[in-house]
């Protein structure tokens, strides 16, 4: 059989046994095939009389060339500012990427052009705007210091809520810790780490709130997710205790410790010994997500709270004493449920959200029950305060009163709008006496949309010039004080970015 072979520019014609496949034809002519060529049909085809076999030649090209990564504008939101007034933070500043391009051509003809690759050399520094957004709410006066963080800046609110000072505007805080001291004088924050997220998450820092001038100060200290908090038992000697995970690149994005370290800041910043309290462990059932820890007001106990249940630190024996266990949540997801934990301000009774058991025949890690519960450490003995409070109750205590011979103090707590779907449930704000006893609905008002999970926050003592004690909440993206004897709520602020708040 007679067959045409076009390749690099020349027509050959070829006789060939019937029954040849193309391949057949191309070996004989002694053309080599590249990994790039193609041919026209295919090399497994039968030979027709007169078929035309084509060879296209096919070839890359790469060619590398550096190029301006431009830089983003961020807007920063500031009520303390007029509205329309704007003020530059940080100027932006262009970065630097190489590209690899690739050139295919088939015949020498260009063909197609792609990215092969790209890496950024020098990442582009954004530029941040502050803007004046300025609302007339009435200012309320405050006790303590409230600070709060905000588009990732923290601000300062202390005698009013008009009073308003920024403390760190980098815009960089991630909100995974923000502590202040029992004297309000120091303050803890967690900053997202520059490096890639499965080598360093973030990192832990502290300032100086005493001094106007004070730079933040790199506690050389990463990873932290859930727990770093000021040691209250000592007063001269500044020690932050703090647990750590390990980065990963699959989700949730870490892989908990379940450790506790305490270290010694001095007051110039110079950071001193770390003892560890607990090592490294796998954290129980679900342990992979990790541990939170919680002081006594009174004291000095630690409480721990981790997904299949809560307990109290020995720092004389190192190690943790288990007090009440239950079923972790199985979510099915990539996060585990820590428990919400507080303790009384007695010092001697724990209020923790309990994972219940199910009504019916269903696999305990499953139940969508969960109840708020009070343990007496004193008397080892658990009660049942409020049923179907919902996952997120996150019970809070208020700071004591003296009543007779006794020191009384109420207990606030999210209530679940749909207890049976408390994932994805709205809260109500719930204030109630420590026995469980006179309920009252705060906040929001019914049929207005729920608080998202937080730990509501009071006010540091009750304070003469209010009606009584107010809590703090963050309520679709704004801070909101909320007066817990009479229900009535004032909005502080109306920028939406809301993300933290501490009030000491």
């Amino acid at each position: 059989m007679t067959v045409s072979l076009i390749v690099d520019g020349q027509t050959k014609s070829m006789s060939v046994p019937a029954g040849s496949k193309v391949s057949q034809v191309i070996q004989t002519a002694g053309i080599t095939i590249g990994s790039l060529d193609k041919v026209t049909p295919p090399v497994y085809t039968l030979i027709t009389e007169g078929l035309e076999i084509k060879v296209t030649r096919g070839r890359e090209v790469f060619e590398t060339k550096r190029s301006i990564l431009p830089f983003e504008r961020q807007t920063v939101r500031n009520e303390d500012m007029p509205t329309g007034q704007t003020r530059l933070l940080q100027p932006g500043t262009n970065g630097t990427q190489e590209i690899v391009y690739r050139y295919y051509y088939e015949d020498d003809k260009l063909v197609s052009t792609s990215i092969s690759r790209s890496t950024v050399l020098d990442p582009a520094l954004p530029e941040i705007l502050m803007v004046g957004v300025q609302v007339p709410f009435a200012p309320l006066p405050i006790p303590g210091k409230l600070v709060y963080l905000s588009g990732g800046s923290a601000w300062l609110m202390q005698s009013s809520t008009s009073n308003r000072v920024p403390l760190i505007t980098t815009g960089d805080l991630d909100g995974r810790i923000l502590r202040l001291s029992n004297d309000g004088g120091w303050l803890l924050f967690t900053r997202k780490s520059s490096k890639a997220s499965d080598v360093e998450i973030n990192t832990l820092w502290a300032l100086n709130l005493n001094d106007p001038k004070a730079l933040p100060i790199d506690l050389k200290t990463s990873n932290v997710i859930h727990f770093a908090d000021w040691d209250p038992t000592t007063i001269s000697i500044l020690r932050v205790l703090y647990s750590t995970v390990e980065p990963r690149s699959a989700a949730p994005g870490w892989q908990a410790n379940n450790d506790l370290y305490r270290m010694v800041l001095g007051t110039n910043g110079n950071l001193g010994v770390r003892e560890k309290i607990i090592d490294a462990n796998t954290g129980g059932v679900y342990g992979w997500w990790g541990t939170d820890y919680f002081w006594a007001p009174v004291g000095s106990l630690l409480a721990y709270s981790r997904p299949d249940g809560v307990g109290l630190v020995s720092f004389a024996n190192k190690a943790l004493i288990s007090q009440l266990t239950f079923a972790p949540l199985q979510t099915h997801s990539d996060w585990a449920l820590i428990p919400g934990l507080a303790w009384g301000a007695d010092g001697r009774t724990l209020f923790v959200v309990s994972h219940a058991p199910p009504p019916e025949l269903v696999n305990p890690e499953e139940s969508p029950n969960f109840d708020l519960m009070a343990i007496s450490l004193d008397s080892n003995v658990t009660v049942r305060l409020v049923q179907g409070s919902g996952m997120f109750a996150y019970p809070s205590v208020s700071s004591p009163r003296q009543v007779g011979k006794e020191r009384s103090y109420e207990l606030a707590y999210l209530q679940a709008l749909s207890k049976n779907q408390s994932d994805t449930s709205g809260y109500r704000l719930v204030v109630m006496d420590r026995d469980g006893s006179n309920h009252r609905i705060l906040f929001p008002d019914a049929g207005s949309p729920g608080l998202e999970p937080q730990t509501p926050l009071w006010a540091p003592a009750p304070v003469s010039y209010m009606e009584g004690d107010f809590l703090a909440v963050i309520y679709q993206g704004n801070l909101w004080l909320v007066d817990a004897a009479t229900g009535k709520s004032h909005q502080v602020t109306s920028d939406g970015l809301m993300q933290k708040l501490e009030w000491k």
